[in-house]
C-alpha cells in the first residue's frame, strides 16, 4: 500500500469523496454488498454510480439513484477483481447515517469495501480471498484498525441496512483474515 492506494487494486478516482476530519483516525472497516440492478452481476452500473455517470433511466429501479453521490473505497467483483475508487486516507461516501461504538458519521473514520453481491446469494471464494488480503493490508497500515473492528453495513446502520447480509460467511472470512495476518 502506498499513499492510501492498495497495490492489488485497479485505480479509478471517484468524484464522490472529500478529506477526512482526521486522516490518522482510520479505525473501522465496513463490508457492504451491492448489485445494480438488484441481483444482477458483471454490469457497468456500480462503476457508473460511484463515478457519478449512471443513467438513471437505464433501469426502472435506478430512479432512486437520481442525484445520489456515493462511493466506496473499493469494490470487489465476483471474479475477485478489485477496483479502488477512493484512497484510504480520504473519506468515501459509503456509510450514510451510521454509528459505531458510540461514534456517529462512520465515513469519517471507516474504510468502506463493497462486495458485488446480495444479502441472500453466497459471495464467491475469490471475493473472500481478496477481502482478507485487503483487510490484512489495512490492519497493518492503520494501527487503530483491528480484526475485531471489521463489521458489516448492517452493524453500523442496523435499522436502514441489511448488507452484506446472511449470505456473508463471517466465520470463513475471519479464518482467511487470520491466515493473512
Amino acid at each position: 500500500m502506498k499513499a492510501g492506494k492498495l497495490d492489488l487494486a485497479e485505480q479509478k478516482l471517484s468524484p464522490h469523496h472529500d478529506a477526512r476530519p482526521d486522516p490518522q483516525d482510520i479505525s473501522v472497516l465496513v463490508v457492504h454488498g451491492i448489485s445494480l440492478p438488484a441481483g444482477e452481476f458483471g454490469l457497468p452500473y456500480i462503476d457508473q454510480l460511484f463515478m457519478g455517470t449512471i443513467d438513471t433511466k437505464a433501469h426502472p429501479s435506478f430512479d432512486v439513484l437520481e442525484g445520489l453521490k456515493v462511493s466506496a473505497h473499493c469494490v470487489i467483483h465476483r471474479d475477485g477483481r478489485i477496483m479502488q475508487y477512493v484512497p484510504f486516507h480520504l473519506r468515501a461516501w459509503h456509510a450514510g447515517v451510521s454509528h459505531y461504538c458510540g461514534r456517529k458519521r462512520c465515513n469519517d473514520f471507516a474504510i468502506g469495501i463493497e462486495l458485488e453481491g446480495t444479502d441472500t446469494e453466497p459471495y464467491t471464494k475469490e471475493q473472500y480471498q481478496q477481502l482478507a488480503q485487503l483487510a490484512a493490508a489495512a490492519v497493518h497500515e492503520y494501527p487503530a484498525l483491528t480484526p475485531q473492528r471489521i463489521v458489516g453495513h448492517q452493524h453500523i446502520a442496523p435499522v436502514r441496512k441489511t448488507d452484506p447480509g446472511p449470505a456473508f460467511d463471517w466465520d470463513y472470512f475471519r479464518s482467511l483474515l487470520a491466515q493473512e495476518l
